[in-house]
């Protein structure tokens, strides 16, 4: 058998490198959406973590994908941000609704469903983040009505003043008062049955 000889002649050529290609996304030239990016960009260094968090205690079963989202929306509506230094409490307000949605999506789903699934379990995340001694606590947390855990969490937990926490929530002062004081109650409550 006669080996062939591989010459510069017999091997196929070489195709010419390509084109660089395009980028994905266009580059950013207008300076407003040089201000959104960076505006976005720097909230979501300061206040991701917590965004994240606020989701976990206020119920979300996906607490990542409601901040996202959260985040996707504020992106959309900079520009009518009427003034940027209120957008972290849009943020806020933006993750309370959305929790609220998905909670209530998830309540018709399981409703119509032939063999109501199982209570999801917590994540190894959320597990890690809870101490022993914090567990209980969020266990009588999570088993109160959504509007008292949401007045409970930004009050306790975030430090809000009334008129913020109402705004984040959509409701008057009062209401936030009165759901205030019966999550209170409910916990010491069940707390209190505990010991």
């Amino acid at each position: 058998m006669r080996r062939r000889q591989i010459t510069p002649a017999t091997l196929p050529p070489v195709p010419a490198p390509a084109a660089p290609a395009e980028p994905l996304a266009p580059a950013v030239s207008d300076p407003d959406d040089l201000e959104r990016e960076a505006g976005v960009a720097r909230l979501f260094e300061l206040h991701y973590s917590s965004m994240l968090r606020l989701a976990v205690l206020l119920g979300a079963d996906d607490p990542e994908n409601v901040v996202a989202e959260a985040y996707y929306q504020i992106y959309r509506k900079w520009r009518r941000l009427k003034d940027i230094a209120a957008a972290e409490a849009y943020l806020r307000s933006t993750v309370c609704n959305l929790t609220r949605m998905r909670i209530r999506h998830l309540q018709v789903a399981r409703r119509h469903t032939e063999h109501p699934s199982e209570e999801l379990a917590a994540s190894a995340e959320n597990a890690a983040l809870l101490r022993d001694d914090q567990r209980v606590l969020i266990d009588a947390l999570q088993r109160l009505p959504a509007r008292q855990r949401e007045a409970l969490v930004l009050r306790h937990w975030l430090g809000l003043k009334e008129s913020e926490i109402a705004a984040a929530m959509g409701i008057s002062g009062g209401s936030v008062k009165t759901h205030t004081a019966r999550g209170i109650a409910a916990l010491t409550q069940a707390m209190e049955a505990r010991r």
